[in-house]
């Protein structure tokens, strides 16, 4: 979007293609692949020479850096075509274009075949394969004077290169808050080859293909740590932010757990090594920047989230059967996050990191599931204080329902922020569906959950309601709040990531109605985007249509969209193995949203593992390691 982008600088702004002097007319642009995409125009048609045009150009820019422009005459005669490809660089950062600042071109010089640009010892180069006819730095023209013969065709590759200016012995300029990794950033990874194998066939014609599609994009955002290679994790989206992101790196691990371990595992090596070990209030929280909370909300921070998350994510992973030695491995880590959470917890809640902010509603149902999986984890290895950890989740849940949801106001809705001084701030949003996330524990079973029955009702006629339910998704913001804006990003706006929460949330509750039209919805949005969903974006329901509107900033592809999808689809089957118990059941959703549903080449105790459901929503496994006891289905 809006340019190329390397190690977090835009290397070049502008790159306009003309025929003649004149930009061609648009007739298509789509994505071929996570990191391709293809554009088709054609010239203008000459005054007299008819409606059908005689010469396209053809555009194939790839995220490695390459545009090949492809010029193709289908006349039948031999034409004149003047090919011109105007660029444009500035070396933005990438988070200044984000926010839409303005960054001034930068003049530009010959080099070689092609154009460079420097500045703060940064050099870009911009080549050209065939070399141009003539080169207009000032205007920042490469010319071709062609000569195409009928059915003919020319090809010009542009190949964009950034490196350190002459003279330049150190340089990083990766400006995301989250990670600085140098001027070429973190590797690629290739996709597990398993996620090749990966299907799914269902009556629905559109889950097969969003289903492969996200995996394609997951696959493009597959990064490695050069320092230690074999721990993989994915970026938490394109272009804003290619790096490492601690929650949301962490939660879509999380959500592709079905398709093996191997990526939850390197994702959690790779947060245990930045952990903050040394003494101190902050010792055993993981890192992670202060993000926007919304309007007239202080931050939140991701790095607390993430803490929080890292029992999860690890008790899990050890129940799709990652390795008992790769678990116990990181249980010294496990055992820090929870002693920080009990460490910091002022009056039972775990609180905002600035002196004096709120209680959020969210962070404490986040910490009550990391008290009871962590339990649970604990126990299962001989480690730490699970009994007391039990005691803590307890006392938390009795307290929240007291503070954050009042018997007298249980038929309204919880607080979303509460205050040492016992101030509250009341505000519905999509995030809201934390509360029913519980967890898989032992014996396919989810954990306690933090709402009683009454609670768990009013909150399912919450998140299906009008205000919150977009038809598309859930909105980050109800419509009633005079603070709604449906492109806000935490006032309006859809995040893919709280539809996908919610909609299995309340499968697992038994609102399976509520939750097959959340589903449903998710997926139409899907379709909506090309089969690519952002990882936010707008609805809007005037006169009666939900029409889906891109946010202008969304990471598209985005990785906890991408793996939402896959995680819904999954969902489907109710699967839940207990690979340490050796078994495995099956909790399909009755109302069966996709129709009959049969799921291939996933992963459990690391062999493959495939299920089937039909249109009735009953299960049957029908692939499966020797180990596993089948548990049967459970409705």
């Amino acid at each position: 979007m809006e340019g190329f982008y390397r190690a977090g600088r835009r290397t070049l702004s502008q790159c306009w293609v003309m025929l003649a002097g004149e930009q061609p007319i648009a007739l298509d642009g789509r994505m071929v692949n996570s990191s391709e995409a293809r554009f088709l125009a054609t010239a203008p048609t000459p005054p007299g020479a008819g409606p059908d045009p005689v010469i396209t150009v053809e555009r194939l820019r790839s995220a490695v850096g390459t545009e090949r422009v492809t010029v193709r005459s289908a006349a039948d005669r031999r034409l004149r075509v003047p090919l011109e490809v105007r660029l444009a660089c500035d070396l933005a950062e990438l988070g200044a274009v984000a926010v839409g600042r303005e960054v001034p071109s930068l003049s530009a010089s010959v080099s070689g075949p092609g154009l460079s640009w420097s500045a703060e010892g940064l050099k870009v180069t911009a080549a050209a394969e065939p070399g141009p006819d003539a080169i207009w730095a000032r205007s920042g023209l490469l010319c071709w004077d062609w000569e195409l013969e009928p059915g003919e065709s020319r090809t010009v590759l542009l190949t964009i290169a950034l490196q350190p200016a002459p003279d330049t012995s150190e340089m990083t300029t990766a400006s995301s808050p989250e990670g600085r990794r140098g001027l070429t950033g973190p590797r690629s990874a290739p996709p597990p080859a398993h996620w090749a194998l990966a299907e799914v066939d269902a009556d629905d014609a559109t889950a097969r293909p969003l289903f492969r599609t996200s995996l394609n994009d997951l696959g493009g955002l597959l990064l490695r740590d050069p320092e230690r290679p074999a721990d993989v994790h994915l970026a938490a989206g394109a272009p804003w932010r290619c790096v490492f992101s601690p929650a949301e790196s962490l939660r879509a691990a999380r959500m592709l757990l079905p398709l093996g371990t191997a990526l939850a595992a390197g994702t959690l090596r790779t947060l245990a090594r930045g952990q903050r070990t040394e003494p101190g209030p902050e010792s055993g929280r993981l890192p992670g920047p202060l993000r926007h909370g919304g309007p007239g909300m202080p931050p939140c921070c991701t790095g607390i989230e993430a803490t929080l998350l890292f029992p999860t994510v690890l008790a899990e992973a050890r129940f799709w059967g990652l390795p008992e030695s790769e678990v116990e491995a990181l249980l010294p880590v496990t055992v820090r996050c929870l002693e920080w959470m009990t460490r910091v917890a002022e009056e039972g809640y775990v609180p905002d990191p600035e002196p004096g902010g709120p209680y959020r509603c969210v962070v404490q149902a986040q910490a009550y599931r990391a008290a009871l999986l962590g339990a649970e984890l604990l126990d299962a290895h001989g480690w730490g204080d699970g009994a007391g950890l039990r005691e803590f989740a307890a006392a938390l849940r009795k307290r929240f329902l007291e503070d954050f949801w009042p018997e007298e106001l249980q038929e309204e809705q919880p607080f979303a922020q509460r205050y040492r001084d016992g101030r509250t701030v009341s505000r519905l949003g999509g995030s809201i569906a934390e509360l029913l996330d519980t967890g898989l524990v032992s014996g396919g079973r989810m954990a306690s959950g933090l709402l009683d029955p009454v609670r768990t009702r009013r909150l399912t006629e919450l998140l299906s309601g009008p205000s919150l339910d977009s038809g598309r998704g859930l909105r980050s913001l109800g419509t009633d709040d005079p603070a709604f804006n449906p492109f806000g990003h935490h006032a309006g706006a859809v995040h893919t990531g709280e539809s996908v929460l919610a909609a299995v949330g309340l499968a697992s509750a038994g609102c399976e109605k509520e939750a097959a039209a959340l589903v449903r919805g998710t997926l139409d949005a899907a379709v909506a985007f090309g089969r690519r969903l952002p990882e936010m974006y707008a609805v809007d329901a005037r006169g009666g249509e939900r029409t889906v509107v891109p946010h202008p900033v969304a990471c598209r592809p985005s990785a906890v969209a991408a793996a939402g999808i896959v995680h819904l689809v999954t969902a489907v089957a109710g699967l839940r193995p207990d690979v340490p118990g050796g078994s495995v059941t099956l909790r399909p959703m009755a109302s069966a949203p996709l129709g009959a549903v049969r799921l291939s080449g996933l992963s459990v105790g690391q062999r493959p593992f495939s299920v089937r459901v039909s249109a009735e929503g009953m299960g049957l496994v029908e692939e499966a390691a020797d180990s596993l006891r089948l548990g049967g289905c459970q409705r």
